[in-house]
């Protein structure tokens, strides 16, 4: 019993003992920096949304089939890609739209919106200069972006924690201080990653107008989209 006490004592005063050391810090002296990197891309990614609608000409009623079917082999014909073309929207052929339509044909017209994505703007003239006029109402861009956007998330971080590195050396090298380990590494904000969203029925937003001519308009790349992010990082100085 008396050996167990001992123990016991011995224990609570090595514990004391441990307690009352003092905690060293391993980095003393630290330098907190942030770096940052961006860059310019032209999207290579576009979508449009466009609207067709049935109409009339020389008395006969075009039906949305026919408009769809033609359309479909315009944007083929130019190299568009099925997986390219997605329905955005469809009006018409529902029971009650039927029953009304019956009623009042002459006022009762079927609408369907395609949204595309093109590679470039010169695909998207293409497909303009062969749209039908009467049938297409709306003609408008929804979003850009790019295909290779998470690589350069990727690239800008990388360069991002390179500038934070350097701005910490020739900062330390101010204070006769040289940059050592980096004890913490956190990411900052970003900016521009988003694909960049249209509102559509915007006027400003329309880009098709059936009394515009293509044929003699140059090519010209949509608005680059600007890409930033920023790294924090601490270094230990020596």
């Amino acid at each position: 019993m008396k050996r167990i006490m001992a123990i016991s004592a011995l224990m609570l005063i090595t514990m004391g003992v441990f307690a009352q050391a003092p905690v060293v810090n391993p980095f003393p002296k630290t330098i907190t920096v942030t770096g940052s990197a961006e860059m310019e891309v032209v999207p290579d990614e576009i979508y449009v949304q466009i609207t067709l609608k049935e109409y009339e000409k020389k008395g006969t009623k075009i039906e949305l089939e026919k408009i769809k079917e033609e359309f479909l082999q315009r944007a083929k014909s130019i190299g568009i890609a099925d997986a390219n073309i997605a329905i955005a929207s469809y009006d018409g052929y529902t029971d009650l739209w039927i029953r009304r339509r019956k009623q009042k044909k002459d006022e009762m017209y079927a609408s369907i919106a395609y949204q595309i994505k093109f590679t470039n703007s010169k695909q998207i003239d293409e497909l303009v200069s062969k749209l039908d006029d009467d049938a297409t109402t709306n003609f408008q861009l929804v979003k850009t972006t790019h295909s290779k956007l998470n690589e350069f998330r990727k690239q800008l971080k990388i360069n991002a924690i390179k500038a934070a590195k350097e701005k910490a050396g020739y900062l330390a090298a101010a204070i006769d201080e040289t940059v050592g380990t980096a004890v913490s590494i956190s990411e900052g904000s970003e900016s521009g990653f988003e694909p960049y969203q249209y509102r559509l029925g915007a006027q400003s937003n329309v880009i098709y107008a059936k009394d515009a001519t293509y044929e003699s308009t140059p090519e010209v790349d949509f608005k680059k989209l600007k890409l930033r992010f920023e790294i924090n990082v601490v270094f230990a100085l020596k």
